[in-house]
């Protein structure tokens, strides 16, 4: 397969139009239909249902595109890596992660950097710990932020000076907003809303130690893997989310409170990276940044 007949194939899928691609990639309609067969012919399976009206994909079809489009991914990351890596360095760097208070002190390094490095780009990837390793993985990201209870074993990392805290996230009217602090037996019978990230069992997992063996006993009604939605949830009196500080809005106008769990239970973080990976200059240098400030 090649590059430039996956980006064909992507364009067909995309405007679900043989005719609206070769417009969009400024080919005569029967060079694309060619290039589209030859496709097929090679990979010996039928990508596409062509309709009175739309083409769309067969299942082989978008497993082909989820894989060109990871394909096209990389090698335009590759690219861009080679050509920074001369003196004056520039570039991009991919930094992935879940919601956190903990991104400003990787938004301290990327300010360092950027006054002296003006042309490395930073992309940042919002996502639960199991969507950053996969990319982690695929080589799609240099660097991941994740919470140290994630098996991160086949990477390397430094542990940032912070830790969240773990608590519920609840509307100010309920009875439970009254207590500074939310133990065990507060939350038998009440409707929760649970992180499908931190439940996760792992020997390091200190948030379900703090469970003492009770938290699938309790009554989970929904779980989330980013809090966004959970708080409209909450907001709307669904349940009370067991969720990390500061990810939500609490404020005066807010509706919701957030009350820690007793006893404390904190959640370390790790940037962690590819321990085989080859990185480009500007990876490199947000990496030696990273040693310089927190590996001490």
């Amino acid at each position: 397969m090649e590059i430039r007949v996956l980006k064909y194939f992507l364009a067909v899928a995309r405007e679900g139009s043989i005719t609206a691609a070769a417009n969009a990639l400024h080919l005569t309609q029967p060079t694309l239909t060619r290039q589209l067969q030859d496709l097929e012919y090679e990979l010996k399976q039928k990508l596409f249902v062509r309709g009175k009206y739309k083409i769309t994909l067969t299942d082989e079809g978008i497993l082909l595109k989820d894989r060109a489009e990871e394909i096209i991914e990389m090698v335009d990351k590759t690219k861009r890596d080679i050509i920074s890596s001369g003196v004056d360095i520039r570039g991009d760097v991919y930094i992935g992660g879940g919601e956190t208070d903990a991104m400003e002190y990787v938004a301290d390094v990327i300010k360092e950097i950027r006054t002296t490095h003006p042309n490395i780009t930073f992309h940042l990837y919002s996502g639960n710990a199991e969507d950053v390793m996969e990319k982690l993985d695929k080589k799609l990201l240099d660097f991941g932020l994740l919470v140290q209870h994630n098996d991160t074993s086949k990477y390397d990392s430094v542990t940032l000076p912070v830790a969240d805290v773990w608590g519920v996230l609840m509307r100010k009217d309920c009875p439970l907003a009254q207590y500074k602090s939310v133990k065990l037996e507060d939350l038998k019978g009440l409707p929760l809303i649970n992180s499908r990230q931190a439940i996760k069992k792992s020997s390091n997992n200190e948030f379900l130690k703090w469970f003492h063996g009770q938290f699938d006993s309790l009554n989970t009604v929904a779980t989330y893997n980013l809090i966004f939605n959970a708080a409209i949830m909450v907001k709307s009196g669904i349940g009370y989310a067991i969720t990390l500080d500061k990810l939500a809005d609490t404020s005066n106008k807010s509706p919701l409170c957030f009350r820690p769990l007793e006893p404390k239970v904190e959640a370390k973080l790790n940037i962690v990276w590819n321990k085989s990976s080859v990185r480009s200059s500007a990876a490199n240098l947000f990496l030696q940044k990273l040693q310089e400030k927190f590996s001490k």
